[in-house]
């Protein structure tokens, strides 16, 4: 997608500016609010700014509505479970790093232990696997 490549420059962008960037009509820009898929902030003056993560979120929209046809509703399912998928991730990750920070705690407490009797492999796909 071009708008992918494009140089963003502050944090705040006007319905015109993002219409124009993606190629879409600003009523297109409301209806993902009013429905819920997007949620730009708001100016003093009520302006709606739209954020880069907004615009990175506008972008997995487009992609999934143009190029593979899903609709609004479909889009929000998919949204939520990546949302979801990135939430469980972060904690995943917190939890390899809880399991990490006991493990040196027991090695450093444990008297005459071989570190090599330790050693914990973190494996993206098949989770935490440990060698003793």
């Amino acid at each position: 997608m071009a708008a992918k490549t494009k140089k963003r420059a502050r944090a705040g962008y006007m319905i015109s500016a993002v219409a124009e960037l993606y190629k879409i009509h600003p009523q297109t820009l409301r209806l993902y609010e009013r429905v819920g898929l997007l949620k730009p902030s708001r100016s003093q003056g009520n302006t709606r700014l739209y954020t880069d993560q907004d615009l990175e979120r506008l972008e997995v929209i487009l992609t999934l509505t143009r190029e593979m046809g899903v609709n609004l509703a479909g889009v929000e399912i998919i949204l939520n479970m990546r949302e979801k998928m990135q939430q469980m991730q972060q904690q995943m990750e917190e939890f390899v790093r809880f399991v990490q920070e006991e493990l040196l705690r027991g090695l450093s407490s444990a008297q005459g232990r071989k570190v090599h009797e330790a050693i914990v492999r973190i494996g993206r796909p098949r989770g935490i696997k440990v060698v003793g």
